[in-house]
């Protein structure tokens, strides 16, 4: 397989986005990846000072997404970027997609997949058309413990799937934040979030409801298939939803209950999932993401952590450090960068790539998503009790 760093370009990502920062660090951590270009702003000026704050070539740092792949095209093959890391608001993830993969780039994108279900359908049409490869970073699919969670239970040590709960509080917009005069970044992230022209239809719903979503249908190997939701705008003057609490039916017939809130005043992004079979279950949070819990029903409890021998090849593939060295947020965002480049390299090298190394989201689970938030805002606006993911 081919051992060049793979070039990158950055659209979005400019001054004071905090995504944008993660990306990058995530990008470089492996050394599987440089970063060779960027659009980071709708604005030139703004692209430019990203462009110098990086320390990139003044001519790779281009006023437009569109000017960037027009300019790259005409570079040689040798110099130009290898793929695209898509970083913008939700209402700008549709058009920058699709020119890259038209275009022939491996597209990297923030989730959630789009601005709506139907732009979704569109990109996932065009991705599979392009026989490119796509990655969507819902994060938490990449902490090493939750690998190892989602193998346990495809083992069928557990037997049949019974129970899942997922949840993800927040507490940051437990107050009008959006309304405040601030320049802290936290406002800027307010705002775009919870306008509804740049976010969609759902506030915590599509921020941090996905995510949820993913990783009870990642941990579990099921999909949901009927969902019934009450979502709140709990605080006064906020356009989009910033509470909801969903009843899930899932493909084997479990049952499940997720929610979402950023107005748990107090709370940070402690994600937990618990799954629960026939004999036993896992339980992983993100404030002790080293650990993953293994519950039996006669039996005593297991711990598993991070970096220890004992774990499966999938958590091993994604740990980096000796067991007892924390690994978090960042690390796992890596995860999904290094499993995609690796799979980028095969592909251009004509090589199979390893399991480990496909195990990350996609289109398929991106399209997934914006179907659960159209039918979450569907089900809590309506009387009827169950409404079909279809």
């Amino acid at each position: 397989m081919m051992n060049k760093k793979l070039r990158m370009g950055m659209i979005g990502g400019g001054p004071g986005a905090f995504i944008g920062g993660v990306h990058r660090i995530a990008a470089g951590m492996d050394g599987e990846i440089d970063l060779v270009c960027g659009a980071f702003s709708s604005d030139p000026e703004k692209s430019k000072q990203m462009g110098e704050t990086l320390n990139l070539r003044p001519e790779r740092v281009y006023g437009s997404y569109k000017e960037m792949i027009r300019a790259e095209n005409e570079l040689p093959l040798n110099e130009r970027m290898d793929i695209v890391s898509i970083v913008t608001p939700n209402h700008v993830h549709f058009e920058p997609t699709k020119l890259a993969l038209e275009n022939g780039y491996h597209v990297i994108l923030d989730k959630p997949l789009s601005f709506d279900w139907k732009e979704g359908k569109l990109l996932q049409e065009i991705a599979k058309k392009s026989q490119l490869l796509f990655c969507l970073t819902h994060t938490y699919t990449g902490y090493p413990m939750v690998k190892e969670a989602r193998q346990q239970v495809l083992s069928g040590k557990f037997g049949n799937i019974r129970k899942i709960y997922v949840e993800y509080p927040q507490g940051w917009l437990s107050e009008l934040l959006e309304a405040k005069v601030s320049t802290h970044h936290s406002k800027k992230q307010a705002t775009w979030r919870t306008d509804p022209s740049q976010s969609g239809m759902a506030g915590a719903i599509g921020d941090i409801g996905t995510h949820a979503f993913n990783l009870a249908e990642y941990v579990s190997g099921l999909e949901v298939t009927k969902i019934c939701a009450d979502i709140n705008t709990v605080v006064e003057g906020r356009k989009l939803d910033d509470d909801g609490t969903v009843l899930l039916k899932f493909n084997n017939g479990a049952s499940g209950f997720l929610f979402s809130t950023q107005v748990a005043a107090g709370e940070e992004n402690n994600v937990k999932i618990r799954v629960y079979g026939e004999k036993g279950g896992v339980e992983w949070q993100q404030d002790i993401a080293n650990t993953l819990l293994v519950k039996w029903f006669e039996k005593p409890s297991e711990i598993y952590r991070t970096g220890t021998p004992y774990a499966g090849s999938f958590a091993k593939h994604n740990t980096r450090v000796p067991a007892g060295h924390p690994e978090g947020y960042l690390e796992a965002f890596a995860n999904l960068y290094r499993n995609f480049a690796l799979c980028v390299k095969a592909k251009m090298s004509g090589t199979d790539p390893q399991p480990e190394w496909l195990d990350y989201p996609g289109v398929d689970e991106g399209v997934r998503g914006m179907m659960f938030i159209e039918k979450v805002i569907e089900s809590g606006r309506s009387e009827k009790k169950w409404i079909e993911l279809e």
